[in-house]
C-alpha cells in the first residue's frame, strides 16, 4: 500500500539524514526516484516551491512528494514520517545532552559529522543545478559530449544574477528569490 511506503520511506529519510532540509535532499532524490513516484524536472520544481513556501524545507518537500504521490492523505502521511525521527530523537537526546555537552566524545562526533553535511548539501545543490541550468535534465557529462545548445542559458542568467546580487550587493534571500521567480515567469 503507498500509504505505508510513503510513511516508511520518510521515516527512513528522516532517521538517516543529518543536517537539516538540505542534506536530506539527496536521500528523498534517491527514494523517490526508486519508486518513480516523481521525475527528476518535477523534484527540482519541489525544491525551488520548498524553498520559498514557510517552513522547513525537508517536511515541505516530504508534504509535496506525497501529495504527488498519493494526494492529500499521502502529503500527511509523508510528513508525518519524516517529523516522527526528529521528535523521538530529539526528544531522547535532549534529556541526556546537557549533562555530556563538553565530554570530549561528544564534541570528536559533532566534529567528524560536520564534513558529511557539507558534502550532503554540496551533492543537493549540484543535483539541483543539473535540472535548472541543463535543458531536460542533461547532466554536466553529456554537456560534455552534445555541446553548449544543451544548457539552458536563462537559467544560468538567473542564477549568475542571483549569486551576484547574494554575495557581491548583499540582497536579502527573500528578495533574491521573488525576482528570480518574476524573472522565470518572464524568461520562460
Amino acid at each position: 500500500m503507498i500509504y505505508i511506503r510513503l510513511l516508511v520511506t520518510f521515516i527512513k529519510i528522516g532517521l538517516f539524514s543529518f543536517g537539516g532540509g538540505y542534506a536530506m535532499i539527496p536521500l528523498i532524490q534517491k527514494e523517490i526516484e526508486s519508486y518513480n513516484w516523481l521525475s527528476s524536472s518535477e523534484f527540482a520544481d519541489i525544491i525551488a516551491i520548498s524553498e520559498v513556501t514557510p517552513g522547513p524545507i525537508a517536511v515541505n518537500s516530504a508534504t509535496f512528494v506525497g501529495y504527488k504521490a498519493a494526494g492529500v492523505l499521502g502529503g500527511l502521511v509523508a510528513t508525518i514520517g519524516v517529523s516522527i525521527p526528529s521528535l523521538v530523537i530529539i526528544m531522547i537526546v535532549s534529556r541526556f545532552f546537557f549533562g555530556y555537552q563538553k565530554h570530549p566524545l561528544n564534541m570528536m562526533v559533532f566534529y567528524g559529522i560536520r564534513p558529511v553535511i557539507v558534502g550532503l548539501v554540496a551533492t543537493a545543490a549540484v543535483s539541483v543545478a543539473e535540472t535548472a541550468i541543463f535543458n531536460s535534465g542533461i547532466s554536466w557529462s553529456s554537456v560534455i559530449e552534445k555541446g553548449m545548445n544543451m544548457i539552458n542559458f536563462g537559467g544560468m542568467f538567473i542564477f549568475a544574477a542571483a549569486l551576484i546580487a547574494l554575495i557581491k550587493f548583499k540582497v536579502h534571500p527573500i528578495l533574491v528569490i521573488v525576482a528570480s521567480g518574476i524573472a522565470g515567469v518572464l524568461m520562460f
